[in-house]
């Protein structure tokens, strides 16, 4: 009975965290986007679902990733519906996954959460990318590789770096004080 309770309260925990982290996604650009010249560049979405998928796991990673760029893009039309914000659900969703899979089944030490975050952030490129290619072909433009190393890379520097510095320091942090199973 006592099992079945924490197993309640965990579950209502990590819906209240995905939540938050669904209004942290919407929310942070606006913040991020008054910093002149790399506002943007910051990828301000990607911390709260990494984070999501890292404490909650990875199917809660993935729906927050899902749902927070076509959140933004109905209510406020940035970015815009078609097609960077089906792209971007299509890559956030993937890093929300694959962070929160990859954390559980390689274990939590600070190497596997350096591994799990590096091997989220390069597939959820591929997969913005090859989300990009489908959308585009469909409205009959190209979306060559020019295009991805600037959209996924170069364009994105600086917020690669705040997501390699800032997700492991919050996630230790927050597993030390708030530990979730």
């Amino acid at each position: 009975m006592q099992d079945q309770e924490n197993k309640s309260r965990e579950q209502l925990l990590k819906l209240i965290l995905a939540a938050f982290f669904l209004a942290v996604a919407y929310l942070l650009p606006f913040v991020t986007g008054q910093v002149p010249r790399i506002g943007k560049m910051l990828c301000p979405m990607h911390i709260p679902v990494l984070l999501c998928g890292f404490l909650c796991g990875w199917g809660w990673g993935a729906t927050v990733g899902f749902f927070a760029p076509l959140l933004r893009s109905l209510t406020l039309g940035i970015p815009v519906f078609f097609p960077q914000a089906v792209a971007m659900a299509f890559e956030l969703a993937a890093y929300g996954a694959i962070a929160g899979f990859l954390y559980r089944h390689l274990g939590r030490k600070k190497r596997h959460l350096y591994a799990s975050l590096l091997i989220a952030m390069a597939v959820g490129r591929l997969v913005w990318g090859s989300a990009m290619v489908v959308c585009m072909g469909l409205e009959g433009a190209h979306f060559g590789w020019a295009a991805f190393l600037s959209g996924a890379l170069l364009q994105a520097i600086p917020g690669i770096i705040a997501q390699i510095v800032l997700i492991p320091i919050i996630v230790r942090a927050c597993e030390r004080y708030f530990p979730i199973e």
